[in-house]
């Protein structure tokens, strides 16, 4: 009976100690980032304890099929069913590399655990193997395979012994049956307290990489898709009466005047939306940004209408395209744009602009199935739409496609022959990673690899910029045409800013083109807003209907209310004049700057905002 006991300690070290080598893993292939952290070693090192209690839950999961086996084993004990322990453990094992090496692969990016919408990404794994620079994914590899056969080594040598021969011990068995269980849950859920762990309970530090590896994989993966499967039909955002929240965010949409200013000459330009694949504000100089990134982007700014407080709704393409072309905010856990049967209840810009008259046209140097956009443009209802397969086969052609000078030239080419007026979308893909462009010479910015990297792919996308507005001004089209640059989503940049802060998620808008009147080019517009204004605020210079666009607002109207909505995983960031504030709903952890005597009313704002959008979302 002691070789049962034996193996059940020992596997519950075991596990113990394969999350800790994972954290390890984790921790040094970010060491660099966690260095710029200025967290010092000890502090940093107090992820492995601060883990136990986490890690300690998720074994005591893990253990309930070895316990299950050990309880037959302590009756029949053949050599053959010590397999059982070895083939599951092994299996586990290949999870929690996949899942190390998935969070390894994804962070630098993404700044979270691997959530559970990520299973949408994996069902293309090119995409995931094409995003990574080819050096990075065969070192991902060599670090999952050491990972799993490293572990599974340690556990056949040190951990597991063969259960051979035992003599029975009823007594025995009925007890092991009757008590191990119970403690089994009692670790699962953390302890007898009234609530149990939740990912929370191994954050410690003020440095939000260390709080994430510190957060046990698997226990943070499970509880992505327990949430997502829990709240699929249930708002988990509730925390107002829904007619107060309603009242609330309504209250944010009244208009005192509708007075917008009109900065074109005409109410039927052409109209090219150029969609800035993962551009940054810190990109620009007039936003802030370090000089020679983008000179053509900041060229143009002279003579265009630069919004100076725009802030990406999401942190994803299709999340994205929600906004700009549905005028509906992002939301946690899952986005509309993936959704057939739910985004067919949106407005769409695309279509708005073919009611009154417009031919129209998508271009996309990659794959539509990336981010699982596809549908959606085509939803829309875009007239002419060309992604990788419809180019050249000559053009050249990086990881995620052909490189952004060709399609850029594209566009001009086929708008020579477009039937005005027009409204045609481009989208780069350049800017996004492993940032792969054709630049002879690469600049080194003064930052690390991957920050050069993503500078120098702007710096590429820029130059494409300026070329292609060279091009364009000989184009007859060109003087009716107004053109508008914005980016799908922010990025990390050289500003490293926390990711729950206002800077980190802050994108250019810029209108730009000869139908500006003049006494406006060359003007800032410093009002807060988010993608989903562009909608309205489009619409409002074309003299077209807006109100299907219930979730945009004007930005060039001095009356509308300035706020900008912010979502990411299981939370919200909320940015109004008086303040801001970024929350995580499940983990109730709370990030905000001095609000002082505005903290009750826009806390209330940004939660019942995101409580409407998400029960918006369900209803569809």
């Amino acid at each position: 009976m002691k070789r049962i006991l034996y193996n059940l300690f020992m596997q519950i070290l075991f596990w113990l100690m394969a999350f800790a080598i994972g954290r390890a893993i984790f921790m040094t292939y970010y060491a660099n980032m966690i260095a710029q952290e200025n967290a010092g070693f000890w502090h940093s090192m107090g992820a492995f304890w601060h883990a136990l209690h986490l890690d300690l839950a998720t074994t005591c999961y893990l253990m309930f099929f070895p316990f299950l086996v050990l309880v037959v084993q302590s009756f029949f004990s053949p050599k053959w069913m010590n397999w059982f322990h070895r083939v599951y453990t092994f299996l586990i094992l290949m999870l929690y590399a996949l899942l190390i090496g998935a969070e390894n692969g994804i962070y630098y990016e993404w700044r979270t655990k691997l959530p559970y919408k990520a299973l949408q990404i994996l069902s293309h794994p090119s995409e995931i193997f094409n995003t990574a620079e080819t050096g990075t994914f065969f070192i991902l590899l060599a670090i999952l395979l050491f990972q799993l056969i490293s572990s599974y080594w340690l556990y056949v040598r040190f951990f597991f012994k063969p259960v051979i021969q035992l003599k029975r011990n009823i007594i025995f068995s009925i007890l092991f049956f009757m008590i191990t269980p119970v403690l089994l849950i009692i670790g699962a859920r953390g302890g007898i307290q009234e609530i149990p762990i939740m990912q929370s309970q191994a954050y410690y530090s003020s440095h939000q990489i260390l709080n994430l590896a510190a957060t046990n994989s698997f226990f943070n993966f499970s509880a992505s898709a327990r949430e997502n499967y829990r709240y699929k039909g249930k708002n988990p955002f509730i925390h107002y009466p829904p007619d107060e929240a309603e009242k609330t965010v309504k209250e944010l949409y009244l208009i005192e005047k509708d007075s917008t200013s009109r900065i074109l000459t005409t109410s039927r330009p052409n109209v090219v939306l150029l969609l800035l694949e993962s551009w940054s504000a810190d990109l620009i100089e007039a936003l802030g940004g370090d000089q020679g990134i983008t000179p053509s982007f900041d060229s143009l700014v002279t003579d265009g209408v630069l919004f100076t407080h725009i802030y990406a709704s999401g942190t994803r393409s299709e999340q994205g395209m929600a906004c700009l072309f549905g005028g509906f905010p992002a939301h946690p856990i899952s986005s509309i744009a993936v959704q057939p049967d739910k985004y067919n209840h949106l407005p769409s810009l695309t279509r708005k602009m073919i009611e009154n008259g417009y031919s129209t046209s998508f271009y996309f140097g990659g794959q539509l199935i990336y981010g699982n956009i596809k549908s959606y443009i085509y939803y829309n209802g875009f007239q002419r739409i060309k992604e990788i397969y419809d180019f050249d086969p000559s053009f050249p052609r990086a990881k995620l496609g052909i490189h952004d000078e060709y399609t850029l030239s594209e566009q001009i080419r086929d708008l020579s022959g477009e039937k005005e007026p027009f409204f045609s979308s481009l989208f780069t893909v350049s800017t996004h990673s492993p940032f792969d462009m054709p630049l002879a010479v690469k600049k080194d910015w003064g930052y690390n690899s991957v920050i050069n990297d993503y500078l120098n792919s702007a710096y590429y996308t820029d130059r494409c910029l300026g070329d292609y507005f060279r091009e364009a001004r000989k184009q007859p089209w060109y003087d009716s045409t107004l053109f508008i640059l914005i980016a799908d989503h922010s990025h990390f940049s050289q500003k490293n800013w926390y990711y729950h802060s206002p800077e980190y998620h802050r994108i250019p808008l810029l209108f730009y083109g000869e139908v500006i009147k003049k006494e406006f080019r060359g003007s800032k517009i410093d009002r807060i807003g988010s993608q989903v204004d562009l909608a309205a605020t489009l619409l409002s210079q074309l003299s077209i209907d807006d109100s299907a666009f219930v979730w945009s607002k004007d930005l060039l109207n001095p009356y509308t209310k300035e706020f900008a909505y912010v979502s990411f995983e299981e939370g919200i960031g909320w940015i109004v004049p008086e303040g801001h504030f970024f929350w995580v709903n499940n983990l109730n952890v709370f990030y905000s700057n001095e609000l002082k005597a505005y903290t009750g009313l826009i806390n209330r704002q940004g939660k019942s905002f995101l409580q409407v959008v998400y029960q918006k979302y369900l209803d569809y």
